[in-house]
């Protein structure tokens, strides 16, 4: 050992120095009060009694036994509270997957539902960690708005089964759940709304022995625990050419409607997520999920709204919900099969009313909103209500909302000119974004028969944004030549530049900015490629001082 060089701790002295340095981490932990506490855990029981009669419908649509969809719930739950990026969010057997899962049940059966799950983990997992979530930035509001309140319809449509048809008792209990739920929020805050509404609606149907359909009904709950295990399916390339649709079927879905639900929470909570983690957490516990028999599944908003509005702020709550999901459909699952499907309704018709973004319907909003935006919002609710698909109504959203901007956008484009006062020449400016969508107005917005034998075309308030761009300009250079019209490009500078060099069949012959226009040969054309014109808008500059004097094309306004 050299001189100078400290000696090495014995391993007994460097473990006693590690430990005031761990006192001290552990003491910059915020550890929740008892309080919050109880409020997360209290939260996490209601949104567990909420999920139980909606998993096992959305069992029976995929076409699979009950405890398929509640060991799904309970292991995503658990799972996603320590691997997800949004605390306070529920996410378990969603109808959403159900429904497209459907098909695969009743044609190839329920091991090759697994082996998709097990692939649909494997595919958000590794698109979360690559970024993918980033791309929620191109979904608009008016389209999340839309989103919203689809859901809320959906959800309330999903109750009427329950109510309509059915006996006086039943109708008299879920007005009397909405009653409980809206008057005890005046009384205290101490306990959920819904958690005392659902205790007092069965302590109501048990004394008074009243004949109305309970939780037990809607399907035998499982007796045992999940036990973990492999699919039973042929490792061939046949079993992954059947379920490799579903697989992205299934990813597009449930990233799409759990990120949505998950800005939904942000809004609610004032807070931030982390869409990648969420993205790759979900897929850790659809993983699981597969290999405990359970089906695929995604954030659900229903029941994360009952989670947030009863008090669930952290990741305590999305794990209460699952732990008390599995301490209620096993061991409990005798007490729980007396409660009322009433007092379930009750909850979950009241979520649909808070859910609903009632300002975006609001006469005073929708005249001040631009008709195109009612239009996206519309055209998503209409598409998801009857498909009860989210992927189809967010992807016709987003499209009509792109064709929307892009028609806008394109009327953004103008040409405006100035006649040199001796008519040798023209000055054309030319402003704003020219792609494809305002080619044909930019080609048809010079006077080409009529023009001086020069013109200069100001390129220094254009946006020159794809190859489209660079052909109309092409173009126009194209129809000056044929009639013998000298034309010079100028202030282009930047991505312009750079596009019209890269891209225009006519050279890169372009001035910039900065530089004096020269004087042209007759006939010789430089060129390079633009985009559409439009509107009329912003004059260019004036000519140069005296006689013979000509116009300089520079990027200043008033140029």
């Amino acid at each position: 050992m050299s001189r100078g060089q400290p000696l090495p701790l014995p391993q007994s002295a460097d473990r006693h120095a590690r430990l005031p340095r761990a006192r001290r981490r552990l003491a910059g932990v915020r550890w929740p009060g008892l309080r919050v506490v109880r409020v997360e855990l209290l939260a996490g029981l209601v949104t567990a009694l909420a999920l139980i009669p909606e998993t096992i419908s959305f069992s029976v649509v995929a076409g699979v036994d009950p405890k398929v969809g509640l060991f799904a719930s309970f292991t995503i739950s658990v799972i996603i509270a320590f691997t997800g990026g949004r605390p306070a969010m529920i996410s378990a057997a969603a109808g959403s997957m159900a429904l497209v899962a459907a098909p695969l049940v009743r044609e190839h059966g329920l091991d090759y539902l697994l082996a998709t799950t097990v692939g649909v983990g494997v595919t958000m997992f590794v698109l979360g960690r690559l970024g993918v979530a980033r791309l929620m930035r191109f979904v608009p509001r008016t389209v999340m708005i839309g989103f919203v309140n689809a859901l809320a319809i959906l959800i309330f449509m999903a109750q009427m089964p329950h109510v309509i048809g059915k006996s006086l008792p039943v109708y008299l209990l879920v007005g009397a759940g909405l009653a409980i739920m809206l008057t005890v929020p005046r009384l205290t805050r101490a306990v959920p709304p819904p958690l005392v509404a659902v205790g007092l609606l069965t302590l109501t149907t048990v004394a008074f022995d009243l004949s109305v359909p309970t939780v037990g009904d809607e399907g035998a709950l499982p007796g045992s625990l999940p036990v973990p295990g492999l699919p039973s399916v042929p490792m061939t390339w046949e079993t992954l050419r059947i379920i490799a649709p579903y697989i992205a079927t299934l990813t597009a879905v449930g990233l799409l409607e759990t990120l949505l639900t998950a800005q939904i929470v942000d809004r609610m909570t004032d807070t931030t997520h982390d869409a990648n983690r969420e993205a790759w957490g979900l897929g850790l516990a659809n993983i699981v999920n597969g290999f405990l028999g359970g089906m695929a599944g995604c954030a659900m908003i229903g029941q994360t709204m009952v989670n947030v509005s009863s008090g669930g702020r952290t990741r305590l709550s999305t794990f209460a919900a699952g732990a008390f999901l599995l301490l209620l459909v096993v061991p409990l699952r005798g007490i729980v099969g007396v409660i009322p499907m009433s007092a379930l309704v009750a909850v979950m018709v009241l979520v649909s009313v808070m859910t609903f973004e009632w300002r975006s319907v609001a006469p005073s909003t929708l005249r001040r909103m631009p008709r195109s935006e009612t239009l996206v919002m519309v055209a998503t609710v209409a598409v998801v209500v009857p498909t009860h698909n989210l992927a189809y109504g967010v992807l016709v959203g987003v499209v009509l909302s792109a064709l929307l901007f892009t028609r806008r956008v394109a009327h953004l484009t103008e040409v405006t000119s100035v006649l040199d006062p001796e008519g040798g020449e023209r000055l054309y400016a030319v402003s704003g974004p020219v792609f494809f969508g305002s080619s044909n107005d930019l080609v048809n917005a010079f006077d080409y028969a009529h023009d001086p034998p020069r013109v200069v075309i100001d390129l220094a308030k254009a946006q020159v944004l794809d190859s489209a761009g660079v052909a109309a300009l092409d173009d126009v250079l194209q129809k000056f030549a044929e009639r013998g019209t000298t034309v010079h490009l100028a202030g282009a500078a930047g991505g312009t530049a750079a596009m019209l060099s890269r891209l225009s069949a006519r050279g890169p012959a372009v001035t910039p900015a900065t530089e004096p226009c020269p004087d042209e040969s007759p006939g010789g054309t430089a060129g390079s490629p633009g985009s559409t014109a439009g509107s009329p808008g912003s004059t260019a500059g004036s000519p140069g001082g005296g006689a013979g004097s000509r116009p300089r094309v520079t990027d200043r306004p008033d140029a």
